[in-house]
């Protein structure tokens, strides 16, 4: 039998929960991961990490009670990370039954088995900066109010106060991470920023003609995955649990990110890209800001890049591969 720490992702095929893993292998844990159909995904960013074949993998759906409970008591990990549901804003609009039910009824499921089978498990939850709503120009910290403005923030909501009434109730290890927007090389085009991206390298070499977008005056924090992944597993390691805001503390707009986006390929973005109103959302967040510094003081967790660094990674890991664009 291995000695080693066994953690559980659930969502572990998607962004955070690759680097993640990654993360997690690194530091000797038993690695598990959770996905609806462990048997036909294809767990493409657990391949570009090289880390697939160090995994266990598991087929669970986590509005099913007890499929969550058949995976907790034959895995009996230390750790379990949910990152998993519905991740898009756009989308949450489209699909908003799918992706209430996906977070908070999955979130439920997780604490309730939790509770019912006892097992020492410290559990973290990844709630999203997207709950502050507007913020203006102060920063939210942990102990700002939520406003939700789309079905996914109004999801992520009803999980981070699910999380803190089991933590209350019933003495669980149970946390939430309040996440600003992070990338990395991992997200999807469908995510805005991958989006820009990709367009950008399209369009300097001549595959695409320009980039259509909708509202480019939203302010967001864009951070680094991989470093995301980081503040998670050290809300685990501490001693008592504590939900906390994780940011770069630096807000900047869209039409700053497809700014730098554009010029890290050596094009003006403005002569680019086109603005499409039907690609408004109903109701959107014009200015999101957020305060990092308890978990600076608490984690020892600081953001080291900021947007301008993100992107131009995101970029060269486009050009990287695909070579045959260039």
């Amino acid at each position: 039998m291995s000695s080693a720490r066994k953690a559980l992702i659930f969502g572990i095929s998607g962004q955070d929960g690759a680097y993640l893993a990654e993360l997690l292998l690194r530091e000797g844990y038993e690695v598990h991961g959770a996905s609806r159909d462990a048997q036909v995904n294809s767990f493409r960013n657990l391949r570009k990490l090289g880390i697939k074949d160090l995994v266990t993998l598991h087929s669970v759906t986590l509005a099913d009670f007890r499929s969550v409970l058949q995976i907790l008591t034959r895995v009996e990990p230390q750790e379990v990370y949910n990152l998993a549901g519905q991740s898009s804003v756009g989308l949450s609009f489209a699909q908003p039954v799918e992706t209430l039910e996906s977070i908070a009824i999955g979130t439920l499921n997780l604490l309730e088995t939790i509770r019912f089978t006892e097992l020492p498990i410290r559990f973290y939850n990844a709630c999203s900066t997207e709950c502050f709503g507007e913020t203006g120009a102060t920063p939210a910290t942990e102990t700002s109010p939520f406003r939700p403005r789309s079905p996914y923030a109004v999801a992520k909501s009803t999980a981070f106060w699910e999380v803190a009434n089991y933590r209350d109730s019933y003495n669980l290890f149970a946390c939430s991470g309040i996440l600003s927007n992070h990338d990395s090389p991992l997200r999807p085009e469908r995510f805005v920023t991958q989006k820009i991206v990709a367009s950008a390298c399209r369009i300097a070499t001549g595959v695409q003609q320009e980039l259509t977008l909708g509202n480019v005056d939203i302010s967001r924090d864009w951070g680094w995955a991989p470093e995301y992944a980081e503040a998670m597993y050290r809300m685990l390691q501490l001693p008592e649990p504590e939900d906390f805001v994780v940011a770069t503390g630096h807000s900047y707009t869209l039409a700053e990110f497809a700014e730098a986006a554009f010029a890290a390929v050596g094009l003006d973005w403005q002569y680019h890209v086109r603005i499409d109103r039907e690609l408004f959302r109903p109701s959107d967040i014009h200015e999101s800001r957020a305060n990092p510094d308890k978990a600076l003081r608490m984690l020892g967790w600081k953001a080291r890049c900021q947007m301008p660094e993100v992107v131009q990674q995101m970029v060269a890991a486009w050009q990287q591969q695909h070579p045959e664009a260039l």
